[in-house]
């Protein structure tokens, strides 16, 4: 039981400070990101709802005031990051890398979630 306690504040903690990261980016570096985004063939009027909705999805993880939320936020998360990895590969631009770090980290927060709550 300790284990999972690790692997999920691990996993959870790595996740959250990629999810800032990639929030942060959105709203103080829009002008780049607008760019990445026109490139992988996405609206850039999504990217301030996606960081409104990246840190309201951590909001939801780290308070567990409803499982429902939680559930919603974790699987929010996990479509986010697989469509980023194949929007990266399917573009060839060999930037898939922190999307499949991040569905890994999504899928062992998730998981030890699971089992310790």
């Amino acid at each position: 039981m300790k284990s999972q306690k690790y692997i999920y504040w691990a996993s959870t903690g790595l996740f959250t400070v990629m999810m800032l990261f990639s929030a942060g980016m959105y709203i103080f570096n829009h002008a780049e990101i607008v760019q990445a985004f026109e490139k992988l063939g996405h609206p850039s009027y999504i990217i301030y709802p996606l960081a409104t909705a990246k840190l309201l999805g951590l909001t939801a993880i780290w308070t567990k005031q409803s499982k429902t939320l939680t559930e919603w936020a974790y699987a929010g998360f996990f479509f986010n990051s697989v469509l980023a990895f194949f929007a990266h590969y399917m573009i060839g631009d060999g930037e898939y890398a922190l999307a499949l770090m991040a569905i890994i980290l999504v899928l062992l927060s998730y998981v030890s979630y699971k089992k310790l709550y």
